[in-house]
């Protein structure tokens, strides 16, 4: 287990990417599939699916 909010570090050394909010997992990614903007709104407490076009 790796714990970090470098995601150089977290892209390096990762097969798979669990993002926690607020005590909350807010999802699980292989590692091909995080991209730094889905990790960012997981960060922000935005599941991808909950995003609303601008």
């Amino acid at each position: 287990m790796l714990i970090s909010e470098d995601l150089d570090e977290i892209f390096a050394l990762s097969d798979r990417v669990a993002v926690i909010y607020e005590g909350r997992i807010m999802d699980i990614l292989a590692r091909q599939d995080a991209t730094r903007e889905r990790l960012g709104l997981l960060m922000a407490g935005v599941h991808p699916e909950e995003k609303t076009p601008a």
